[in-house]
């Protein structure tokens, strides 16, 4: 009860609420910001691990000098490994398109037909077109929507593909140039792969890059990627000067490894703000201490004990905390709903792309909020809120009424 009314300023403690007020605030921007930023990146790390798995799997037995000649033998070994859910043969090469005389760098990724329609980031993708069209020897391809806007290039319209290593004549080697139709366009919504890859059938894309039943890889999906390296360790000296494996820890170790420490440094970084208000709260209480110096003395002598006034002081201080991080709660999954419209908004005010999909991977601003990081974002503001309000506690249960009432 003496707590609640403390709460509330009483005459001549305006100044007092005020800077409680702030210090809420402060606490509810602190955990609003941690929660938003921590499950934006836990969503980016998601997202990109997804959509890069998803195309490029766990990993991949790739041959020396990009060919693979007996295949098939490799591939039958590989599935029957414990641990692999799945192998496919795959041909990717980084080529030249053509459209109009504008040339673009593509990678082009031959797949077997039906691979191509089972694959969730591909089919599951679909902006414009259809893969039922993709058949082989039909010369139909499907496209990344961001290549196909470079392109300027729509459903139904030709695409020249430029093989380099082509017919060897008195002359020189004559690039090789073979002309598809676009069957489908898609977007997986990683745009270093949607500016740039070609899919087609596995039968054209060896007539293509000249591969006759050679392919170049084949890659592996696993039953859990943490493991991919140890589950295809048997294979390893089997494919000694033939072909290396390659998972997507290699492949990929820098961008996650930097992911990994930005989200740390975020972490504590964005906690200095939850620091900042905590010591707003240690303010507040200790300016209310000796705003309530006279009222700590007339309860002494009624009777209440150092802990009682202990009690009233941490309760008040507590009460602020825990209602700022309610707030911040509240505010943070606000944000979380809302968070591509907001920059959307902002974009357009401001008239600059603050989400470049060049330069962040991902077209869309992804975000996965981790209950435990929630649940630890909420415990650690509470307990320094808690800790902020000892001190003051202290000094009022140190208060000497005899001394007090003497001289107030």
């Amino acid at each position: 009860m003496v707590a609640r009314r403390y709460l509330m300023p009483g005459q001549g403690e305006g100044f007092i609420f005020l800077v409680a007020g702030i210090s809420l605030v402060a606490v509810a921007l602190g955990v609003a910001a941690l929660i938003a930023v921590m499950s934006v990146m836990n969503g980016f790390r998601a997202e990109l691990f997804d959509r890069i798995l998803g195309l490029n799997g766990h990993a991949v037995v790739q041959g020396y000098g990009g060919r693979l000649e007996r295949w098939p033998q490799l591939l039958a070994e590989t599935q029957k490994l414990p641990g692999v859910t799945s192998a496919l043969p795959l041909i990717e090469q980084p080529l030249m398109g053509s459209v109009g005389g504008r040339v673009e760098g593509v990678i082009v990724r031959g797949m077997r037909l039906a691979d191509i329609r089972a694959n969730p980031e591909i089919a599951g993708n679909i902006r414009g077109g259809s893969l039922a069209a993709l058949a082989p020897g039909s010369n139909t391809v499907a496209i990344g929507a961001r290549l196909a806007e470079q392109l300027n290039l729509h459903v139904g319209e030709p695409i020249s593909l430029i093989n380099p290593a082509g017919q060897s004549t008195p002359f020189g080697t004559v690039p090789r140039i073979v002309s598809y139709t676009v069957a489908a366009v898609f977007e997986v919504g990683v745009y270093d792969y949607d500016k740039a890859f070609v899919v087609m059938p596995l039968e054209d894309a060896q007539t293509l890059l000249r591969l006759d039943d050679a392919v170049g890889m084949i890659e592996v999906v696993t039953d859990n990627p943490d493991n991919a390296k140890r589950i295809l360790e048997p294979l390893r000296q089997k494919l000694a000067g033939i072909a290396v494996i390659n998972d997507w820890q290699d492949s990929n170790s820098a961008l996650f490894s930097a992911l990994v420490v930005e989200q740390t440094v975020m972490f504590w970084v964005l906690s200095i703000i939850i620091v900042v208000a905590v010591f707003n709260i240690l303010s507040s209480l200790i300016m209310l201490v000796r705003a309530k110096t006279r009222d700590i003395a007339i309860l002494r002598t009624m009777g209440a004990s150092r802990g009682a006034i202990m009690r009233v002081f941490v309760s008040v201080g507590t009460i602020i905390g825990t209602a700022g991080v309610a707030a911040g709660l509240v505010l943070g999954f606000a944000l979380l709903t809302f968070r591509q419209e907001i920059v959307d908004g902002v974009s357009r005010l401001t008239g600059t792309n603050i989400w470049d999909p060049s330069v962040r991977y991902l077209t869309l601003l992804p975000a996965k909020t981790d209950p435990m990081e929630v649940l630890a974002i909420v415990v650690l503001a509470v307990l320094l809120s808690f800790l902020a309000t000892l001190y003051p506690a202290w000094k009022a249960a140190s208060t000497d009424p005899v001394t007090v009432l003497r001289y107030e």
